[in-house]
């Protein structure tokens, strides 16, 4: 392929997604889309230049601008969650937590945290190579943590307060992480931090799910529940750019922090997004209240309506889910694998999800026996409790009835021409996934 013909696929080709996704239902749980607004600061100057070091004390000239675009957004991030320190130059929310294992550990120590069967993130995984565990992740691949995991209660889908005090206790460890990627319902945070403090441990809770729920009152309020400190992404429920940031209201543990962010994990970090995050933070303190609001009833919703359509929804017995986010264990109809191709192709974008059992069941990541979904994004196209019942519908047509997903895709993207605008900001009622062609603009 002649280098213009490639050049001209990678347009087609986006073109081509820009279309496809305005044509399905997006139900990926660490997934949103970001507003006009958001979009516009992204594709600025700032994405060209560099700014190590904090505002102010730069290595690098040209920065007057930049400088008080991010003083900006720190003190949004601080109005928004209600705190005495931010830190938003992590590049994503596993750099957040690269810098947390920087600042408050060092290769060798023990770490506790939920395990990855139980919803835990592989930022939080030992390393594969040295203790055979089947999953790893950064903590021990990165960081060189001994990773061990937060006994996890199965029936009510959250970390079991009682057993987990006694493990901090039995391990000591030098910090605890709380957080998950299948986060249904809130963590003990305050039970599990007086165990922590108890033998000098760091809390640190990873929030990336969760932000934009914990920014707008909803969920729950980790650092004045005891967390020492909070990392996060903000691109899910907090509908920015793809970035990270951490938050603290201890000056000891921040200064920590900033000398672990830079120069220990960043360089330069992305500034057309730290302008990006600022915009979208601004949204979230105007609007943010009503959308998490609304996110939460319609994944109550979506929850309910499979569960009525004949599926396995984890959580029942609290209700479902707290957050964004459903967990469906779809094992008797088959794997998550197959689940997620099926739904692909009738234009239902999900993903396999490990369920807590899988393992002990000899399954893997590969094929294993849930499925995850996600209410940000349909949130923001502007769905509602009822548009969540008629999802249920096509998904069960694909998984449980066996319906020709092609077939099944025609009415989902039907569906989905009501709900094309982007929602809960400033520009409100502007196409979701418009393709901008600066290419041929004079």
């Amino acid at each position: 392929m002649r280098h213009k013909e490639a050049y001209e696929k990678v347009f087609r080709l986006l073109e081509e997604h820009h279309r496809w996704f305005d044509r399905v239902i997006p139900l990926i749980a660490s997934e949103n889309i970001v507003s006009p607004a958001v979009k516009e600061a992204m594709i600025s100057d700032f994405g060209h230049r560099y700014a190590e070091g904090w505002p102010g004390e730069r290595v690098y000239a040209g920065c007057r601008f930049i400088d008080e675009v991010e003083l900006l957004c720190i003190d949004l991030m601080k109005e928004l969650f209600h705190c005495r320190h931010a830190d938003v130059r992590p590049t994503s929310g596993v750099a957040a937590n690269l810098a947390i294992y920087t600042a408050f550990t060092k290769a060798g120590d023990v770490m506790l945290a939920q395990s990855i069967p139980s919803g835990g993130h592989i930022s939080m995984g030992p390393d594969i190579g040295k203790t055979g565990a089947k999953i790893g992740g950064t903590a021990g691949a990165v960081a060189r943590l001994k990773v061990e995991y937060l006994p996890f209660d199965e029936e009510n889908f959250t970390v079991d307060a009682d057993r987990a005090a006694k493990a901090i206790e039995e391990h000591e460890p030098k910090l605890v992480m709380l957080g998950a990627s299948v986060f249904l319902f809130p963590a003990p945070v305050r039970e599990i931090s007086e165990a922590a403090h108890a033998v000098g441990a760091v809390v640190n809770y990873d929030a990336a799910h969760v932000a934009g729920l914990i920014g707008a009152g909803f969920f729950q309020d980790p650092l004045g529940e005891g967390a020492d400190t909070v990392s996060m992404s903000t691109h899910k429920t907090l509908p920015g750019p793809q970035h990270g940031a951490i938050i603290t209201n201890s000056e000891e543990h921040f200064e920590k922090i900033k000398k672990a962010v830079f120069p220990g994990v960043t360089s330069n970090h992305h500034l057309h997004n730290v302008a990006a995050l600022a915009v979208a933070l601004a949204e979230m303190l105007e609007f943010g209240r009503e959308y998490c609001s609304q996110i939460i009833r319609n994944a109550k919703r979506l929850a309910e309506a499979l569960c009525g359509e004949g599926f396995k929804v984890v959580g029942e017995k609290r209700g479902f889910t707290e957050s964004h986010t459903i967990l469906v264990d779809i094992w008797e109809h088959g794997n998550g694998a197959w689940a997620e191709k099926a739904l692909e192709e009738a234009g239902i974008i999900v993903n396999r999800n490990l369920l807590p059992w899988d393992i002990r069941l000899g399954r893997s990541f590969r094929e294993p026996g849930g499925i995850r979904l996600g209410v940000s994004e349909v949130t923001r196209l502007g769905m509602k409790e009822s548009d969540m019942d008629e999802v249920a519908r096509f998904i069960r047509e694909v998984i449980i009835d066996k319906r020709e997903p092609k077939e099944v895709f025609q009415r989902v993207s039907e569906f989905r021409k009501e709900f094309r605008n982007i929602h809960y900001c400033f520009e409100s009622g502007r196409l979701a996934y418009e393709y901008i062609n600066l290419r041929l603009q004079s």
